[in-house]
């Protein structure tokens, strides 16, 4: 019964991986003409300026990305856990990111970001300020491709929390509103101690994720303009070197490094985890 399990995580998983790892130690080029190599990928990467600065875009975007987006979950899920009227409405609303393409989306706040007709532009020149080409400039660009981001992320982490937030007794807050306790009270010392299980499921997906972005950038920031190699991840840089520069044993490389970051930080948090999260 499990077989066809196995052989698809085999084929579609376990091989790339390993595929990956044994490529990173060949010159791998057009027609997939290779060379050994060694540890000479790796040593490129030490002296690759871009390739590092793909990583600092990387976690620059981790460390926008993943606490808002973990935070207006929380926030989200504790308002739509009340009865408010549409309540139902508000969450479909909100997970439509989730379940849209993301070229969709990248595509349409690509034209919300527009400098010469986008929306957003339309707006500060009504309130009198000046139009700016936001997603050509470094510093904007990654703003923008963190707000995309967030948005996209946001519906799918809230929901997740929601359910964890169900999950909590309700005997809890009868005994806080019987002392008196305020919502804001109730929150901070029940609902956010007792839903640490499900927060911390959300914070490791979130910052796997988000140090894996890759859609968003490369749609929504033009390949032909300089703001590219000034907010490109460490995602973008392989799949350029792989698909674009026909170096794929040094992309093979790269892809290596990252999942080996993206365990130390997993195996901290699952460390860290110890300390912060309530499972009685």
């Amino acid at each position: 019964m499990i077989l066809p399990l196995f052989i698809g995580l085999g084929v579609f998983y376990f091989y790339p991986v390993f595929k990956v790892i044994y490529d990173s130690f060949f010159h791998v080029g057009s027609f997939n003409k290779r060379s050994f190599a060694g540890l000479g990928n790796y040593q490129d990467m030490l002296s690759d300026l871009k390739m590092w600065e793909s990583l600092g875009n990387t976690f620059l975007y981790a460390i926008i990305i993943v606490p808002l987006t973990v935070i207006l979950a929380l926030i989200l899920a504790e308002f739509l856990n009340t009865r408010i009227k549409g309540r139902n409405v508000f969450r479909v609303i909100y997970f439509i990111p989730t379940v849209t393409m993301s070229v969709a989306v990248a595509m349409m706040w690509r034209w919300i970001f527009n400098g010469d007709f986008g929306i957003l532009n339309h707006i500060v020149s009504f309130f009198g300020g000046e139009p700016q080409y936001w997603l050509s400039e470094k510093n904007s660009a990654i703003a923008c491709i963190s707000i995309v981001s967030i948005w996209m992320g946001v519906g799918l982490n809230m929901i997740i929390l929601l359910a964890g937030i169900q999950g909590i007794p309700s005997t809890y807050y009868e005994a806080a509103d019987l002392d008196g306790a305020s919502r804001i009270r109730k929150f901070f010392t029940i609902t956010v101690p007792l839903v640490t299980p499900t927060l911390f499921f959300v914070l490791i997906t979130t910052m796997i994720a988000t140090l894996q972005i890759f859609d968003v950038i490369y749609m929504m920031i033009q390949a032909k303009t300089a703001a590219l190699n000034e907010t490109q991840s460490v995602v973008v840089y392989f799949f350029r070197n792989a698909f674009e520069y026909s170096k794929k044993g040094y992309a093979s490389a790269i892809a290596v490094l990252l999942f080996v970051i993206i365990m130390i930080i997993t195996a901290f948090q699952l460390r860290l985890q110890k300390k912060w999260v309530n499972y009685d």
